[in-house]
């Protein structure tokens, strides 16, 4: 994705919020609760790319992370109010502008790990959203069928990650054929068997 315009990398984290947005909105009331993830519930998993995208615009804007961290609610149902995808869709649309604002990609924000330009961070954000989007519609019986354009961008990302994965954050990779799907390679970088 290092190859590609501001545009074409804004219209990639577009269309990946539109993807995890279907997910969301198909998520029927009972299933909220359902285990997404070791550890987390469907519920958890928005709230999770909820807190995302509300620190989208404060870290663009120059914030660190040390200073950030604290100022939004950790419990999902906080983050999600009583709406969760209204929750989802208001935190997405904020930080979609503020990726779209003049000159935003070219700006270095300050993550836990250090500074990070702005187009290396939506790209991990654009993969973030692929994989979870995968995840959501697992746990909830839904479209597991990720945008071919999508997965090839976030290829892209899980290729530059530890070949052990990063604990607390991703699972090691597991052993995927090269002749597997590219969605199946993507998934298994990440730790899951698709």
């Amino acid at each position: 994705m290092a190859d590609f315009a501001p545009t074409e990398l804004l219209a990639l984290f577009q269309r990946a919020q539109a993807a995890f947005t279907d997910r969301v909105d198909a998520v029927k009331p009972e299933q909220w609760d359902d285990e997404a993830l070791p550890g987390w519930t469907v519920a958890d998993l928005v709230a999770h790319l909820v807190s995302e995208a509300l620190w989208t615009p404060l870290l663009l804007a120059g914030e660190p992370f040390d200073l950030i961290d604290g100022r939004f609610p950790d419990d999902t149902s906080d983050l999600l109010g009583d709406d969760p995808l209204t929750g989802w869709e208001s935190a997405a649309d904020g930080a979609l502008a503020a990726f779209a604002q003049d000159r935003a990609l070219l700006h270095t924000v300050h993550l836990q790990r250090g500074p990070t330009s702005a187009a290396e961070y939506i790209e991990e954000l654009t993969a973030d959203l692929t994989v979870h989007s995968w995840d959501l519609a697992r746990a909830t019986n839904g479209d597991t069928e990720l945008d071919p354009a999508l997965v090839t961008a976030a290829l892209v990302v899980a290729d530059r990650l530890p070949a052990d994965g990063v604990p607390g954050l991703f699972d090691p990779p597991l052993d995927v054929p090269r002749t597997a799907s590219p969605q199946a390679r993507l998934l298994g970088r990440y730790g899951r068997r698709g």
